[in-house]
């Protein structure tokens, strides 16, 4: 009964952050959406911050599985990191929650939501670099920094995928897999 209650608030307290953003969401109002006591949340979370950190651990484990399910054995490590890549910012874009936090950071600021973008961003890099690091070890690619690549990646493919369409037209799976290759893996020289 108790995980029950638990869920219950977790999912009131999603959606009270989705809709209002984390600074205009209160207990109150998780309580009302969760339909239980303001009391009850607090046998479950010491604040609002422990609420809200709970709900961003969950998404950054939506986003793994996201990212793992991504991942095919028969695969190159190229093919493989476009993919995920793909597939984990597709489901950034979609997230209401993400979105919302996003534009709270444009607007407002807030640092808890900062602190949670972050977050996100770190757990994708931390997957990226752990690809990074298997492919060198398989001899898929060369010998490099697997921080810094983790990060240029990440970088490069939110610049494609996100930051493109702000001002252009939006280009699709394959392009971006075309760009990603050319610009990460085979480079540009032709000498």
């Amino acid at each position: 009964m108790s995980v029950d209650r638990k869920r219950n608030i977790l999912d009131a307290a999603a959606r009270s952050f989705t809709l209002f953003g984390y600074k205009a969401t209160t207990m109150d109002q998780v309580a009302r959406i969760a339909t239980v006591a303001k009391g009850t949340i607090y046998t479950f979370f010491k604040n609002k911050e422990e609420l809200f950190n709970d709900i961003i651990d969950q998404l950054i484990l939506e986003m793994k599985f996201v990212a793992k399910n991504a991942i095919q054995p028969d695969q190159t490590f190229a093919e493989n990191l476009h993919q995920a890549l793909f597939k984990v910012l597709e489901f950034r874009k979609k997230h209401q929650l993400a979105l919302q936090l996003s534009q709270e950071v444009k607007e407002i600021g807030t640092p808890e939501a900062i602190e949670a973008i972050q977050k996100l961003e770190d757990a994708v890099l931390s997957f990226v670099k752990k690809q990074v690091d298997a492919a060198i070890e398989k001899g898929e690619i060369k010998q490099c920094d697997p921080e810094v690549t983790a990060y240029v990646m990440v970088k490069m493919y939110i610049a494609l995928v996100i930051d493109w369409e702000k001002e252009n037209e939006s280009l699709d799976k394959q392009k971006i897999g075309e760009l990603f290759r050319l610009y990460l893996l085979e480079g540009l020289a032709t000498i």
